[in-house]
């Protein structure tokens, strides 16, 4: 009994209506609808699904911080669960929800670190608090009690002072350089729109102007049933 409304026919997100077929000026656009929509209180949340070297997959929301042509950077422990996924399967899949919108986007890839200096540029343009709580985190890892995070703070902070740069520690960013994108629009009636992106070898070879179409920049589209 849970439904709601969505977008009516009228509203279609059309392949006619898209002026440049690359998805990232399609996620551009939408990320600033996002951004503007005051309801949406944290239009850059996803979530990350990884699959590790027993073939488990497992999911968990965080923060996409970049999206340029190159692909989606997001930050981490490196030591975090998800890290040692990506070291054993670099395959990841990106999942973002925008409900007021009645948006998603579908983004599936190859997950990289990104160069250290880039890491270290961005950690230290961090609040001091972030940095420090960084520091003091040895995430996925069990712990004793909350009491014990905060001793490690508390240390952390006494030995640094008021003033002094925190080290990086290990921790940075994977930048997933897309191989397919989806975009998902709500309709009320559920004939959702679906319009997948998708480049690699060979794929153009795939472009048949029906069910396969050209797009900018090496990608080719295809609208797919709901």
């Amino acid at each position: 009994a849970l439904r709601l409304k969505y977008h009516e026919r009228k509203d279609a997100f059309l392949e006619e209506n898209i002026a440049v077929k690359d998805p990232f000026c399609i996620f551009r656009d939408w990320l600033t609808d996002a951004l503007n929509t005051k309801e949406i209180l944290e239009p850059n949340a996803a979530a990350l699904a990884t699959v590790d070297a027993q073939g488990k997959p497992s999911n968990r929301f965080m923060l996409v911080k970049e999206a340029t042509a190159e692909g989606f950077t997001f930050f981490t422990n490196y030591g975090s669960r998800k890290a040692e996924a990506i070291a054993a399967n670099a395959n990841v899949a990106i999942a973002i929800y925008w409900m007021p919108l009645r948006r998603s986007v579908r983004i599936e890839g190859v997950a990289e670190k990104i160069p250290q200096a880039e890491s270290l540029k961005y950690f230290h343009e961090r609040p001091r608090a972030s940095q420090i709580g960084a520091a003091a985190s040895p995430q996925s890892q069990r712990i004793s009690s909350r009491s014990h995070l905060d001793e490690i703070e508390s240390s952390i902070k006494a030995k640094l002072g008021p003033e002094g740069e925190v080290p990086l520690p290990n921790w940075g960013g994977y930048l997933v350089k897309p191989q397919l994108i989806e975009f998902w629009q709500g309709q009320t009636d559920r004939l959702h729109d679906r319009i997948r992106f998708r480049r690699g070898p060979n794929v153009e070879s795939e472009v048949d102007g029906k069910l396969v179409h050209g797009g900018e920049n090496g990608w080719v589209y295809e609208r797919l049933a709901p």
